[in-house]
């Protein structure tokens, strides 16, 4: 049976869920969740929340999906130690370093990895079991077919996004919050500028980046028979009434084995929609009529949510069902055994019947009295009475002994289970860092890879694997430079036999190293035999993220573009680590091709080499270009290239390698930048900006 999981952004939003039939709640406490937006729980509420789930038989699952600094870690680590204490049922985790930590010193505690981690294909979801993790949300832009591989072959449980809101951008790998705003998607406070008015390649103002919400409702039989086992709602930051009412609706699904009647699926499209809803991720179709927008100040279907709110309300829609044994014998104690299903039970012994005066205990009485629950959790679904003729026991002796059996069942229902704490272990030592970062390079195109750029001796060249047949690396060797092949951040179960071929190609031609951008991508690395570098798209945000990428064996890893440049400088570097200081940093990477749902696409390929450039302009007339990915996907870059020659901080960060990231730019100026950063030139580029180097994010 599938575990239908709700949210809950706050206490009312909890019970509104229970009631209807969740079978699990997800909600945040503290800072490290991705919805600090919400209301959320206080320290104080939560382990009463846990109380209130397991008592009526719910689960509740908390959110700690965000990217932890170093100096947050210790507060992420005190929040696991008081989750396992209390009884969480799991904690929902995107940052491999608290991971590692939470395998650490809570062992017991089930560990849940986030939609935010972007795992989207076997290799991943293998690879986050092997750090312990019981379930992993997979990426929502995953379709039926491709769940299906997963599913049939994943050592964990797997979840899915079943309902609400969709990111324009692949969860976990959007910056553009972040750096247009400061407010990061990765800390919880994304600003929706997936929402807002653009341009495409100047042309007409639509809203090409908003994403109708997902309904897989009609799905539902698919996904019992292909073996998730979650379905996940969206929804932390609505009302309590939309989370009564999705719930319902789709718990009654579940149990019903049902698709949804109409009249379910307008409520479902009155509570919260877009123009609609989609399953194209689903069905394996993007385009145009995936993208809707929400009727600016819509009013919320405010009968529909006072009707939900006055069936919540009521402590009768969630009830457990329980078996009263009681036996009343003479010159014994009275006893009451309550039994539920999940294997408890509560026996207590009340007074000792006396011989009845006048009228004796019917034994229908007794189950009448004992049956009477109202007030509780609890419903009387089988009541026995062993019961010795001619004695008298009064009435309040026998609501005595149902009130004390049930109230000692319930503290069982809600004793915390027993679970290890440990201590963590201490970070590896950390070698003495270089004087001064040696400089990496980034392309995007076979022309900007010249004699002049690698003359200026460049550590290391990044190559995408996509376009590697571009690129002419035969004249270059032994000239002190390293080629490594750079993996798309996003490949599919489907697409990996095209990217193997891709990369073999890169090690034929010279390629001594691969970049990997996602957990599922070192498996290629060891086939290949080739050293894996870590990339900027595994979030590397602290120092125990970085230990962790040593004990997967890579050779460096690259920090997260959102730190600033004195949390870079004190994270402790096991592993020679690089960070991005010029270049236009990606904003977003969707699975959704701008380019092809604006103006048609003609071509279209798998390998992402589209020639044509293209961007978006947004309201204040910022011009982000568009770049194809692999996969037919599309990576919106900034507006403004990062620039930091001028400024000495990045050198004093403890960096191995400084990486110049080449997109937009001519031959001509990739090498003239390299120049200026080498200090051989004073040119300043006629528009930059410094990124979050010196900003950061909150």
């Amino acid at each position: 049976m599938i575990e239908l999981l709700s949210p809950a952004g706050r206490w009312e939003a909890m019970a509104a869920a229970v009631q209807n039939g969740a079978d699990a709640v997800y909600l945040g406490c503290g800072a490290l969740n991705a919805r600090r937006g919400a209301k959320n729980f206080t320290e104080e509420e939560l382990p009463e929340a846990v109380k209130y789930c397991h008592l009526r038989g719910a689960k509740l699952y908390l959110t700690l999906n965000t990217l932890p600094s170093d100096r947050e870690l210790e507060a992420g680590a005190e929040m696991l130690r008081r989750a396992s204490r209390w009884g969480v049922d799991g904690v929902i985790v995107q940052d491999w370093g608290l991971a590692a930590l939470a395998r650490e010193i809570t062992p017991d505690l089930p560990l849940h990895g986030s939609t935010q981690m972007t795992v989207h294909s076997l290799a991943g979801v293998e690879r986050a079991a092997e750090l312990g993790m019981k379930c992993v949300v997979l990426g929502r832009e995953l379709s039926g077919e491709d769940i299906r591989f997963i599913c049939r072959r994943s050592p964990i449980a797997i979840e899915v996004f079943a309902h609400g809101a969709l990111c324009m951008c692949w969860s976990g790998q959007c910056a553009m919050s972040a750096l247009i705003g400061q407010r990061s998607g990765n800390r919880g406070l994304c600003a929706q500028p997936c929402r807002l008015p653009y341009r495409l390649d100047g042309g007409r103002t639509g809203h090409p980046l908003s994403l109708k919400d997902a309904c897989l409702a009609d799905h539902l039989a698919e996904l019992a028979d292909m073996g998730v086992s979650i379905l996940k709602l969206e929804g932390r930051m609505k009302r309590p009434g939309y989370v009564a009412v999705i719930t319902r609706i789709y718990a009654a699904l579940l149990k019903e084995n049902r698709r949804p009647a109409a009249e379910e699926l307008r409520q479902l499209e009155l509570a919260f929609s877009r123009d609609g809803f989609t399953d194209g991720y689903w069905q394996g179709k993007t385009g145009p009529d995936m993208f809707g927008t929400r009727r600016e100040n819509a009013p919320d279907p405010e009968e529909l949510f006072r009707s939900a709110k006055a069936a919540y309300d009521r402590e009768d829609m969630r009830t457990v069902p329980v078996t009263l044994s009681a036996e009343i014998q003479a010159g014994r104690p009275a006893r009451l055994m309550v039994r539920d299903r999940d294997g408890n039970g509560s026996l207590i012994q009340g007074a000792v019947p006396e011989a009845a005066r006048t009228r004796p205990l019917e034994a229908e009485d007794v189950k009448a009295r004992l049956a009477k629950t109202g007030g509780t959790v609890f419903r009387a679904k089988e009541v026995e009475v062993a019961l010795d003729p001619g004695l008298s026991l009064p009435a309040s002796g026998i609501n005595a002994l149902r009130r004390d059996a049930l109230n000692a069942l319930a503290a069982l229902r809600t004793l915390p289970p027993r679970r290890r704490e440990c201590p963590a272990s201490p970070l590896p030592e950390a070698p003495a860092g270089p004087g001064e970062p040696r400089f990496t390079v980034s392309l995007f195109r076979g022309e900007q890879l010249t004699e002049e750029l690698v003359g200026l001796s460049p550590a290391i060249v990044y190559l995408p694997a996509e376009r590697i047949d571009e690129f002419d690396i035969a004249p270059y060797p032994g000239r002190g430079v390293e080629f490594c092949a750079a993996l798309p951040r996003i490949c599919k179960d489907s697409e990996l036999p095209a990217l193997r071929r891709l990369l073999e190609r890169a090690k034929e031609k010279g390629c001594t190293a691969l970049s990997v951008q996602n957990i599922g991508q070192l498996a290629l690395a060891e086939e290949l035999g080739l050293p894996a570098r870590g990339g900027f798209g595994l979030n590397i945000f602290n120092s125990r993220s970085v230990a962790q990428l040593a004990d997967w064996g890579l050779v460096s890893a690259t920090l997260s573009f959102e730190l600033r440049h004195e949390q870079m400088r004190d994270i402790r570097k096991c592993l020679p680590c690089e960070a991005i200081v010029y270049g236009r940093l990606p904003l977003m990477l969707t699975e959704n091709c701008l380019i092809s749902n604006g103006l048609g696409c003609r071509e279209k390929n798998l390998h992402g080499t589209c020639r044509s450039p293209h961007s978006l302009t947004d309201r204040k007339g910022e011009v982000f270009p568009i770049l194809p990915a692999f996969g037919c996907r599309s990576e919106i870059q900034n507006s403004k290239p990062l620039f930091l020659a001028d400024r000495p901080d990045y050198r004093r960060c403890g960096l191995a390698y400084a990486r110049l990231r080449f997109t937009t730019e001519t031959p001509e100026e990739c090498a003239g930048v390299l120049r200026r950063y080498l200090g051989q030139t004073e040119d300043m580029p006629p528009d930059f900006t410094r990124g979050l180097f010196y900003r950061g994010v909150e």
